[in-house]
């Protein structure tokens, strides 16, 4: 099982349920670092002025947003650590919308939660909700120093949590150019039915077993390849450190209070929850 990246709790009205957040994908991708092919030795990058050419050390290098082509306003460390949200250790859920309003290209990145510390009971209520009215949850969470926009939603016996690009990091579907052979087509029907066809003769099941990265498994296979001739190095990853979970209590209590309008976040957070700085580079 995969060790937890980030321990807290999901908090709406007044009920906190302690979670566990693990990732729920991983990044097959080759990475190829840079060598020197005289020595096999890494190769480093150089923080070089790109108008002289020259090096520059590390004390001359500052931080800086462009704000006119040209024009940059630099930005202190001290300035970027205070504009960075606060880590509060809960996904502070504000409302509840239907799960077919959120279009697809709002998704970026999911999370499978598991309950922690006693909390199974008020997750599995949770879920049989969300599952139960077609919600899902619209939450803000810190991760990494970055306050994201996610949802909560049920999938067979688990939560997961999807992180959620900011609005105005979408482009609307009008930013695509379509010209008025597909806007003004009309689809000859003797076509359209022999496409049907076509669909149906190579339709299948979802068989993730039988999908590969071709070049990932070319490259890896001649990795294995000149390894069995070589030496293979290893470096051990650091576990990050857990962190201390929520407690609950008398989960109908807090219902009922919520209910009543008691630490009823919706009408502070609103629709429009607050958007974290941009992250500096």
């Amino acid at each position: 099982m995969a060790r937890a990246i980030w321990k807290g709790a999901i908090s709406f009205g007044l009920v906190h349920i302690p979670v566990s957040l693990n990732t729920a994908v991983r990044s097959e991708r080759i990475d190829f670092d840079w060598l020197d092919k005289r020595s096999m030795e890494p190769v480093g990058y150089k923080r070089i002025n790109k108008v002289t050419g020259k090096d520059i050390g590390p004390d001359n290098v500052v931080k800086g947003v462009e704000y006119e082509k040209g024009r940059y306003v630099v930005i202190s460390e001290e300035e970027i650590r205070k504009a960075r949200p606060e880590a509060t250790q809960t996904i502070d859920i504000f409302s509840f919308v239907a799960a077919s309003e959120i279009p697809l290209q709002q998704f970026d990145m999911p999370y499978y939660l598991s309950p922690d510390r006693r909390g199974g009971k008020v997750y599995a209520l949770l879920r049989e909700t969300l599952e139960s009215t077609g919600k899902v949850a619209l939450a803000t969470v810190v991760l990494h120093t970055r306050q994201h926009l996610a949802l909560l939603r049920p999938l067979e016996q688990a939560l997961v949590m999807i992180t959620l690009r900011w609005p105005d990091e979408v482009r609307g579907i009008e930013s695509v150019e379509l010209d008025s052979s597909v806007t003004d087509s009309k689809v000859d029907k003797r076509e359209l039915d022999m496409a049907k066809r076509l669909v149906d003769d190579m339709s299948g099941p979802w068989a993730p077993g039988e999908y590969h990265d071709a070049f990932r498994d070319t490259i890896m296979d001649l990795v294995e390849e000149k390894a069995s001739k070589g030496k293979i190095s290893v470096v051990d990853k650091a576990e990050p450190a857990a962190e201390k979970g929520a407690d609950i209590i008398d989960l109908t209590e807090l219902l009922k209070r919520s209910l009543r309008g008691e630490g009823n976040k919706k009408a502070t957070a609103g629709k429009k929850p607050a958007k974290a700085p941009r992250k500096a580079s």
